[in-house]
This record gives structure tokens, sequence and C-alpha cells, in this order.
């Protein structure tokens, strides 16, 4: 997974190959969430295809609904999509910067440790 806080940090291009990586995961969680809400929203608020997907896309980035509810099916699943938006939105923000943030985090401990010897 990710090296070591002791080992020497990764190339870039090694560090570019994992960010792509990552940004595939990612990409999989974002469209497996729009997948669902898109399903969801055809499926019990009678709307078109489009109209579905432009309410998961608002919906799962936070902007709210675009498309009022009228059936009661519609209602529960926009309520249960909300809240499943939340925590997938940021699983999919957090995923994506994983890498680099962990490459921050590495770099500034290495040049902590680069810093003890000084002392």
């Amino acid at each position: 997974m990710f090296e070591h806080h002791k080992e020497p940090l990764k190339s870039t291009g090694e560090f570019v190959s994992r960010q792509i990586q990552y940004l595939a995961f990612a990409l999989v969680i974002l469209s497996f969430s729009l997948g669902i809400g898109t399903l969801g929203y055809h499926l019990t608020g009678k709307l078109q295809w489009l109209d579905s997907f432009l309410n998961a896309s608002m919906i799962l980035t936070g902007m709210g609904p675009v498309d009022k509810m009228e059936t009661e099916g519609g209602k529960i699943f926009s309520a249960l999509y909300a809240l499943f938006s939340g925590v997938a939105f940021l699983t999919f923000v957090g995923v994506l910067f994983a890498p680099v943030y962990h490459r921050f985090l590495h770099k500034f401990h290495l040049d902590i440790d680069d810093n003890k010897g000084d002392e």
C-alpha cells in the first residue's frame, strides 16, 4: 500500500501511478453512487433518465434536489439517498486525495528526520 515513514519517498513516476490507481477506484465509487441514485430516482420518482441523473448528481455533491418527489416511494428514496450520498461523496474525496495527503505527510516527516541530525 503506502511506504512506511522510515522508507524513502517513492519516485514521482511511482506516485503518479499510485494516484491513477486511486483515481480509478474513486471513479468506481462515484459511478456506483450515481448509478444507484439514477436508477432509484427513475424507478421510485418516476423521472426520466436524464432528470434522474441530474437529481442524483446534485444530491451526491450536496447541491440539493432539482425535482420535487411526488410519490411516497420517491420521497423515501430521496431521504435515504441523501444520507448515503453524504458518506459516499466524502469517501470519494478521501480515496482521491489519500496518496497526495500521504506523500505530503511522508515528505514532511522526512524533512523533520533530516533536521534532527543537525542538532
